[in-house]
């Protein structure tokens, strides 16, 4: 199955965006004649296996090679490098040049800064005497098309440098992929955000538009509405244990670029030692119909198709068939190896997800949620400390309880930092800083609005349907994503009418309207939402981008959401990252040098 993504079926055109990016790559591979080693940054090579095939990088005489300390092991008389504008990765580079140069070995140097050059970078090549040395160029990769409803920036740590670091130069990367994108589909003329950054990414993008205008004459923009949303605006969801398929299998196997790389053994292959890399993306039919159901009913579907085609082939064996039924038998057995493929997951994470220590956290996130509790709550995350359990794990729980509570009284706060540094060491003590920083772990100093948001956004469903869901609640067993109850609200009806639920949530909210920029409770109507549909009978289009990371489970909610009865918008969702719990905090865990 291919790694990259089929996007034909996406609302807009995103395979010309690939395409570009696609040619702009070779077009600098190509500029650089004879043969090259492409030695790519690590944490770029997914980004790009979505864009460009390794086979087309090898017809342009290119030499793979990942990033390393290492010295570089190539006979090649030229060098490219493709690189984030990460000061920590210039030293590498500097090493084999130094290298090389020591040996007496003379070759040409490339360095492709992406998505622009960085001054911070090229200061510390020519400190260290090898900046004339190279050729420095940008390859302006702003987004990748992770699927056909789905952009990612691959910006790894915004919510960290936007939280703890006091960093928005991120901001104008957001800002800048937008601008691009109506280059190519024409100008959004509305535009919602919600949150500090998110409002500041509205504001430099209203900046852009003045300082280079898109004249391209295309009639009527393809996409309406841009929702610009903080990931601080709603920490509370990602923290909770996805139980979408899709979520489900980032949670255990964690995916990355739209693939997993897993023990062979989990494929049912008995081979030591051996990795399986698995793309997970809508090019894969059977994916596609159950990627954003609650696993429970995941099972169901792949047993009921695993017993049809069993009942087909029973058919085919015992009685005399037309040529016509043969031929739609072998069409049934194409799809053999995609069954076979989600049942072995799916089994699996069956395996996990029925474990005692499994169901016992997820009745835990649910009683955190619906604010009941509050002891019990406070002595099972004191057990799992003492324990000693995943780091992570248990961070990730204590932040829920934090977050619902808008903090914990001094007492506790203090009580259970304590037990975490006593139990974890004491080198985790800038984590704690980070977290209390980013105002995730905390100690209370007023009372928690979290009962009146769930009251009003309807945050918790009770006796939710997993298997003919009428709700989005339906991504976490019982629970409404935030985040997705704001962006439903603002398709639907605008901000107006929940303008005092609105203040309890962190930062301003903004909504920028063709031919002016509004702000506060007066630039939104009421009906506004009106204003955002198209009236030729054509499905609106709402570009969704979360500044800070998405989860899976919320990505899956949105698709619920469009596919509703009498919703008339199609929704691309836009991330700085993928992220679940874990990988969301791991950005704010310090390692140790």
């Amino acid at each position: 199955m291919a790694q990259i993504p089929n996007l034909d079926n996406a609302p807009i055109n995103l395979t010309s965006l690939r395409v570009h990016y696609q040619k702009e790559l070779i077009t600098i591979l190509k500029n650089i004649r004879g043969k090259k080693c492409l030695v790519i940054d690590p944490k770029l090579s997914g980004s790009l296996s979505l864009i460009v095939q390794t086979s087309l990088l090898k017809e342009h005489g290119v030499e793979l090679r990942h990033l390393a300390a290492d010295p570089l092991q190539t006979e090649c008389p030229k060098v490219v490098y493709l690189v984030r504008n990460q000061l920590e990765l210039m030293m590498p580079i500097i090493s084999h040049v130094q290298n090389d140069t020591s040996k007496g070995l003379q070759r040409e140097y490339f360095i492709y800064f992406v998505p622009r050059r960085s001054v911070v970078c090229e200061k510390i090549l020519d400190e260290e005497k090898v900046h004339n040395l190279l050729t420095i160029g940008e390859f302006p990769l702003y987004m990748v098309p992770l699927d056909e409803d789905v952009l990612s920036f691959e910006l790894d740590l915004v919510c960290k440098e936007c939280l703890v670091d006091g960093d928005r130069s991120s901001l104008w990367h957001i800002a800048k992929a937008i601008h691009k994108l109506e280059f190519s589909f024409g100008v959004i003329p509305n535009v919602r955000a919600k949150g500090k950054d998110s409002v500041r990414v509205a504001d430099i993008l209203n900046c852009m538009q003045a300082e280079e205008p898109v004249t391209c004459d295309m009639g009527m923009p393809e996409i309406q509405t841009l929702i610009l949303l903080d990931r601080e605006v709603d920490m509370v969801t990602p923290m909770l244990t996805q139980l979408t398929y899709e979520g489900l299998l980032d949670e255990f196997l964690h995916i990355n670029n739209g693939a997993v790389e897993l023990d062979a053994s989990i494929m049912g292959v008995q081979q030591e030692g051996k990795k399986i890399k698995v793309p997970l993306n809508s090019s894969d039919k059977l994916f596609k119909e159950i990627r954003d159901l609650n696993f429970e009913v995941v099972v169901q579907v792949l047993r009921q198709k695993a017993t049809s085609m069993k009942q087909d082939y029973t058919d085919i064996t015992t009685t005399t068939q037309t040529v016509s039924e043969l031929k739609d038998f072998v069409k049934k057995l194409n799809s053999l190896p995609e069954i076979t493929r989600h049942i072995n997951l799916a089994q699996y994470l069956s395996t996990s997800t029925s474990k005692p220590s499994f169901l016992g956290r997820l009745d835990m996130e649910h009683t955190i949620v619906e604010s009941e509790g509050y002891d019990i709550c406070f002595e099972y995350i004191e057990e799992m400390i003492h324990k000693q359990e995943p780091l992570v794990g248990v961070l990730r729980l204590l932040i829920l309880f934090s977050l619902t509570n808008l903090g914990l009284p001094k007492k506790h706060f203090d009580y259970l930092r304590r037990e975490l540094l006593h139990s974890y060491g004491f080198e985790h003590m800038s984590t704690l800083n980070n977290l209390e920083k980013a105002g995730l772990f905390k100690k209370q100093e007023s009372r928690s609005s979290w009962l009146t948001l769930k009251r009003a956004l309807h945050l918790v469903v009770e006796d939710t349907d997993t298997a003919n869901p009428t709700d989005i609640a339906y991504v976490f067993s019982g629970y409404a994503p935030l985040s997705v109850r704001l962006i439903e609200q603002a398709i639907r009806s605008g901000w107006r009418p929940i303008e005092e639920t609105m203040k309890l949530l962190p930062g301003p909210h903004s909504e920028t309207k063709k031919g002016g920029f509004l702000r506060g409770p007066d630039s939104l109507s009421g009906g506004s939402s009106n204003i955002d549909k198209v009236t030729d009978g054509r499905r609106s289009l709402v570009l969704v981008i979360f500044l800070g990371g998405v989860t899976f489970a919320e990505i899956s909610a949105l698709r619920f959401l469009s596919a509703q009865e009498g919703m008339a918008y199609d929704i691309i969702v836009g991330t700085t990252k993928i992220v679940s719990g874990h990988t969301l905090l791991d950005t704010f865990v310090e390692k140790m040098s």
